[in-house]
């Protein structure tokens, strides 16, 4: 096993930690330029990677906070699921009539990697506005009720199925933001607990799709995995002594930028 990734898997995990990112979109960015590995491997790797380290979180939510709307995970389960497969089906098709999926690849991460980038300027903005109205006591119903906000769920988890299996980014900030602006009574314990539960079952089947087309390095999700857990842990430990509010909109202008110069290149 590689040092040089175990140590990549430990500073994305630490930084994960800190700042609540998801790790895909430091992952793959990381694998691509350091690493120089093809964005479709870098991608189906880290879509094993996250579906993996996510299952921890969801343990500590679902066991021992409770925090998991099991029926929000459904909905967006069910656009985002069949978006992912056909997603899958549809790259398989283009490699076997000779088309180059790179290009495809790398600019659905720079997407993904811009609309993150926005979404973590914006969701202390939001999170802060919920928190204020929650001690208000003026919460909102959201522009969504009923039939419109299941409609509006699963379409939700379509885009994010599409965008996720296409470049292993947005499962974590952007789900985040939509499960916010979706259910705004929902508590931010439980949005957070909600996104990770529907992120594993989307990122493992993204990422089995991936490995069915050989898009899976073992050897580097190992040393990824080594690296990232004490990493997580350390950093999660240290999230409280290390101001969010400084390091978070530095985190999204690197972002920004790297997914720039994804849809550019």
């Amino acid at each position: 096993m590689d040092i040089g990734y175990i140590l990549s898997g430990f500073a994305v995990g630490f930084l994960v930690g800190i700042t609540g990112v998801g790790g895909g979109s430091l992952m793959t960015p990381l694998l691509v330029f350091l690493f120089g590995f093809k964005p479709v491997v870098a991608v189906g790797t880290d879509l094993l990677f996250a579906a993996l380290t996510k299952t921890g979180g969801v343990w500590v939510h679902h066991g021992t906070h409770k925090s998991v709307d099991w029926k929000v995970v459904g909905l967006l389960s069910a656009g985002s699921l069949p978006v992912s497969v056909a997603t899958i089906y549809v790259i398989k098709h283009l490699m076997a009539i000779g088309k180059e999926i790179t290009g495809v690849i790398t600019y659905a991460l720079g997407i993904a990697l811009i609309l993150t980038a926005c979404a973590l300027l914006i969701r202390s903005i939001i999170m802060r506005n919920k928190q204020r109205e929650v001690e208000e006591g003026t919460t909102s119903t959201g522009r969504f009720t009923g039939t419109t906000q299941v409609a509006a769920t699963i379409l939700t988890g379509m885009v994010l199925g599409a965008l996720v299996t296409l470049s292993s980014v947005g499962a974590g900030a952007l789900g985040t933001i939509a499960i916010l602006l979706l259910y705004p009574k929902m508590s931010t314990l439980k949005v957070v607990g909600t996104d990770l539960a529907h992120a594993i079952p989307l990122t493992a089947i993204a990422g089995i799709g991936h490995w069915t087309l050989g898009h899976v390095d073992f050897t580097l999700l190992g040393s990824l995995l080594i690296g990232s857990l004490p990493g997580i842990w350390i950093g999660s430990h240290l999230s409280a002594k290390i101001p969010e509010k400084v390091l978070r909109p530095i985190l999204a202008l690197i972002l920004l930028l790297i997914g720039l110069k994804f849809v550019l290149a």
